[in-house]
């Protein structure tokens, strides 16, 4: 007599457990193609951490005119899609500079930040020059600040009412690059400077008048 039409309970479990191929081969395919592409994914995505780097930052809140020391900065990692250009990423090249602005504490130091050709030309052009000036009217320095576009008169001693020669215009369109700031304790002798941008050929000439001349500023 044939099999059964009713097969037993333990027949019906059996036929359960029992693998059904073609559903096998199918999800064996699907996961050898999931596999595929998660390899495609991982070898295209960027190793996380090429996507930080370390930078100079500030380590305090800092004035401008200070020469940085090592316990002013410090490295700090950052995503990189967040740094911006021209930071500084050498500790040694950062010390010892001269900080151009305030920072604030965490604060990426870049290269225009700094005093240096790179901060002249981006104040005032390629081939740029900063030239120090010690005004003759010092209460001027208490109300320019960095960026302020000012225009450079020179005059002899005896200029003014009554004098021989008037101001002259040595320079126009110079621009602030840092006022110094007043300096700390009493007898230290020391004297404020502001630094203007200006390009080369006007720099030089504002250099050499200020050897010779009484010089203040206007601003625009």
């Amino acid at each position: 007599m044939g099999e059964s039409l009713n097969p037993s309970a333990l027949s019906r479990i059996v036929g359960r457990l029992r693998p059904d191929w073609s559903r096998t081969a199918a999800a064996r395919r699907f996961a050898a193609g999931a596999l595929v592409i998660l390899a495609a994914v991982a070898a295209l995505r960027p190793d996380p951490a090429h996507e930080r780097t370390d930078i100079v930052v500030a380590a305090r809140d800092l004035a401008p005119g200070i020469e940085l020391t090592a316990a002013d900065v410090r490295l700090e990692t950052r995503m990189a899609t967040t740094v911006p250009d021209g930071a500084q990423r050498d500790l040694a090249v950062v010390v010892g500079a001269t900080l151009a602005g305030p920072a604030r504490r965490g604060e990426a130091l870049t290269d225009v930040r700094l005093l240096g050709p790179r901060l002249a030309e981006s104040a005032a052009g390629p081939n740029a020059r900063i030239v120090p000036l010690h005004l003759d009217d010092t209460a001027l320095l208490d109300l320019i600040r960095p960026g302020d576009v000012v225009d450079v008169l020179g005059a002899g001693d005896d200029a003014g009412v009554g004098g021989g020669t008037e101001p002259q215009v040595v320079a126009t369109d110079a621009v602030v690059v840092l006022v110094s700031q007043t300096p700390s304790g009493a007898g230290n002798g020391g004297e404020r400077v502001v630094l203007v941008a200006l390009p080369a050929q006007d720099a030089n000439e504002v250099a050499g008048a200020a050897l010779v001349q009484r010089v203040t500023l206007t601003f625009h």
